[in-house]
């Protein structure tokens, strides 16, 4: 999980106010750089445990869907005499 916090040291800033002024690339790009800098980033164990819980509901979805799928499937050849 990534979360961001605020050093109790440094206050938070507030959004700049719309003034009419041209975009500054410099002064954003210096923004975006200390914001980085504040992300707490997930360890690698964390990475994996979380790619790995992912990837086994991403299966047990399929082989649901697959299974209501084929009885859904089966209901209608029965039911109507067609589809194969």
């Amino acid at each position: 999980m990534v979360s961001v916090s605020t050093p109790k040291d440094e206050p938070r800033k507030t959004a700049p106010q719309k003034n009419g002024s041209p975009f500054n690339l410099v002064a954003y790009v210096k923004d975006v750089r200390a914001e980085a800098k504040r992300v707490t980033w997930p360890t690698r164990r964390n990475t994996i445990i979380t790619t790995a819980a992912v990837l086994a509901m991403v299966t047990v979805a399929c082989i649901f869907f697959f299974i209501v799928d084929q009885v859904i499937g089966l209901g209608v050849r029965e039911l109507f005499g067609v589809g194969g």
